[in-house]
C-alpha cells in the first residue's frame, strides 16, 4: 500500500519536499494543508515572489513521477500550522514530511510517523568566524560578506563573487534551527519567533533573520556578539576605577554601534559580580556572555511593567540594560534608578552630551543626577571620556541678574575636573551649555543666537543677528521694520532683559 504524505510548510518552502519526489523517497500521495496554500499566496502579496514558485516546483516533480497532490483542510483553520499539520497526518492516517525540528519532536512525543529531512548547510559558522571576523552578513540576490576587524576599525570582504540564492539561505536557517534545539544546553535558544522575523542565539552567536514584507528579501545576520574582556584589560585611570567601585549608581556607556559598549558593560557586570553585588541583565535580544548567576531578563519576551515587578522583588544591586532604545526602555532605567537600584544603561549616541539629553528630555532637570552620575563614553573599543554630574542652585554662565538663579547641572570631565557644559531650564526649554577654559561667560553666545534665530525667522526673511559682548544687534530690512515693532520688539525686549544682554535694532542697509 502506498503511504500518504502530508507536507509542512517547511518541507515545502525549502524545497526539500520536491527533492524527496525527485530521489523517489516518497512514492505515494502528497496531503496539502489549504491553510499553507493560503498564506503562501499572502507572503506572494506582501512582497516574496518567491512564496509560490516552491509550490509550482513541488507539482512539477509529482508530475514527473505520477504523484498525485492532493489539498486538505480549511483555509480558515485556527491554531499553530503545526498543530494542524500533525492533526490531519493523524486524521488521513498519513506520514508528516517535515525539515522543522520543533514538529518532528512533537510528532515523535505523540507517536506521530513522520519522515525527518536532516539538512546540512555550506556555511559553517566554526569556519566563518576564525581570526577577527565580527559578523556574516547573508542576504538573497547578494554575494556573502563578512565584517572583519576589530571594533570601529573593521572591513567588509566577500566570501565569494556569486550571488546568494534563496534555497540556500532558506537551508541555512533551517539548519541553524535544528542545530539550537538539538542544543540541550542553555546556550542556545530562540528569542524572537515572530511571522517575519525570528531571533535566536545559537552558541555564542546571534543570528536575526528577517523575511519580507519586513526586508525586501530574505537575510540573515550572524553577529559573534560579545567579546569577553575584564575591566582589568582596559587600563581604566584609577580615578574612574574609584568612582565605579564606590560611588558610581547611574552609569550610562554610549558610543556609536560597534564601538564596544555591550562589550564593556559585560565587564562592568562581572566587576560587580566579583564584588558580591546581585547583578542582573536586561536585554533584547540576550546576547552579553555572563556566568550562570548572573540572570539574563528578555525584554523580548516580557512587558516594562513586568521586568519593573521583576527587578523591585528580586532587588538586584545592580541591573544592566543592554541597550536602550524607546520610550518605554529609558522610563524602565528611571523608574528602576530612583527606587534605589544600581542602574548600567547601554544607549547609542553620538556623543556624551548627546548621552545625557536623552534622559534629561524626559524627566525634570533637577533629578537628573539621581538619574545617571557618571557618562562613559566608548570609542574603538575603549574608553574615551568619562563625564560626572553635578547639580547645585546658582545664576547659570551668561546670565547676571542674581534673581535668575535656578538649579543648574555641571557635566565635568572626570580626570580634569573642568566644567564643559551646564544644563539649566529657561523658560519652558532646557538648555545646555557648552562652557570653554578660558572664555568667561560668553560661551552661551551661541545658545542665545539659535534661540532668538528661530523666533525672528517666523517673522522676518534677510535679517541679520550676530549676538558678542553682552550686545544682540539685530539688522533688520526696512520693509520688515514694521512686523519687527508689532510682533517682535516686546518679546526681544524682554527675552533680553531677562538675560542682562543689551538690545540694538537697526534698518539693514
Amino acid at each position: 500500500m502506498l503511504e500518504r504524505y502530508v507536507v509542512d510548510d517547511v518541507a515545502l518552502v525549502t524545497g526539500l519536499a520536491s527533492s524527496l519526489v525527485e530521489e523517489g523517497k516518497l512514492r505515494g500521495s502528497i496531503l496539502l494543508h489549504r491553510r499553507i496554500v493560503r498564506s503562501l499566496g499572502e507572503r506572494f502579496r506582501s512582497g516574496d515572489e518567491n512564496a509560490l514558485d516552491s509550490l509550482k516546483v513541488l507539482r512539477e516533480s509529482c508530475e514527473r513521477k505520477g504523484i498525485s497532490i492532493e489539498l486538505i483542510g480549511s483555509e480558515e483553520a485556527g491554531g499553530d500550522v503545526r498543530d494542524v499539520v500533525r492533526e490531519e497526518a493523524t486524521k488521513n492516517g498519513a506520514v508528516v514530511v517535515t525539515a522543522d525540528p520543533l514538529t518532528y519532536r512533537l510528532c515523535e512525543a505523540l507517536g506521530v510517523k513522520t519522515v525527518r529531512v536532516e539538512v546540512r548547510s555550506e556555511w559553517s559558522l566554526e569556519e566563518v568566524f576564525r581570526g577577527n571576523v565580527m559578523s556574516l552578513h547573508l542576504k538573497e540576490g547578494v554575494p556573502a560578506r563578512v565584517k572583519a576587524g576589530t571594533p570601529g576599525r573593521w572591513r567588509f570582504l566577500e566570501l565569494s563573487p556569486e550571488p546568494v540564492k534563496r534555497e540556500r539561505l532558506e537551508l541555512f536557517v533551517l539548519h541553524l534551527l535544528q542545530r539550537v534545539y538539538e542544543d540541550e544546553s542553555r546556550t542556545s535558544f530562540i528569542e524572537v519567533d515572530g511571522k517575519n522575523v525570528t531571533i535566536l542565539q545559537y552558541g555564542e552567536y546571534r543570528v536575526v533573520i528577517t523575511r519580507p514584507p519586513l526586508s525586501d528579501g530574505l537575510e540573515v545576520t550572524v553577529v559573534r556578539p560579545v567579546v569577553r574582556k575584564s575591566i582589568h584589560e582596559y587600563s581604566l585611570p584609577s580615578v574612574l576605577m574609584e568612582r565605579l567601585t564606590t560611588r558610581a549608581e547611574g552609569i550610562l556607556i554610549a558610543g556609536a554601534p560597534g564601538m564596544g559598549k555591550s562589550t564593556f558593560a559585560q565587564a562592568i557586570a562581572e566587576h560587580y559580580r566579583s564584588m558580591g553585588k546581585v547583578v542582573k541583565t536586561v536585554e533584547s535580544p540576550r546576547d552579553l556572555v555572563l556566568p550562570a548567576d548572573v540572570t539574563q531578563y528578555s525584554k523580548s519576551s516580557s512587558s516594562g511593567s513586568e521586568l519593573h515587578d521583576v527587578l523591585l522583588l528580586s532587588r538586584p544591586d545592580y541591573t544592566v540594560f543592554d541597550e536602550m532604545r524607546n520610550e518605554e526602555d529609558f522610563q524602565l532605567f528611571v523608574d528602576l534608578r530612583l527606587a534605589g537600584i544600581g542602574m548600567v544603561g547601554v544607549v547609542h549616541a553620538t556623543s556624551p552630551i548627546d548621552a545625557i539629553q536623552r534622559v534629561a528630555n524626559r524627566v525634570d532637570i533637577g533629578v537628573v543626577p539621581s538619574i545617571i552620575d557618571t557618562v562613559i563614553f566608548m570609542h574603538s573599543g575603549e574608553v574615551s571620556k568619562v563625564h560626572v554630574l553635578e547639580v547645585s542652585v546658582r545664576v547659570p554662565r551668561g546670565m547676571k541678574r542674581a534673581d535668575l538663579a535656578r538649579p543648574t547641572i555641571e557635566v565635568k570631565d572626570l580626570l580634569t575636573g573642568e566644567v564643559e557644559y551646564e544644563m539649566y531650564v529657561f523658560g519652558e526649554r532646557t538648555f545646555i551649555v557648552p562652557v570653554g577654559r578660558s572664555q568667561g561667560t560668553s560661551h552661551e553666545e551661541g545658545r542665545v543666537q539659535s534661540v532668538l534665530n528661530k523666533l525672528i525667522g517666523k517673522h522676518i526673511d534677510s535679517y541679520d543677528l550676530r549676538v558678542s559682548g553682552g550686545v544682540v544687534r539685530l539688522e533688520v530690512p526696512p520693509e520688515y521694520m514694521r512686523v519687527y515693532v508689532r510682533k517682535l520688539q516686546k518679546r526681544l525686549h524682554r527675552i533680553c532683559q531677562q538675560l542682562g544682554l543689551e538690545l540694538e535694532v537697526v534698518p539693514r542697509k
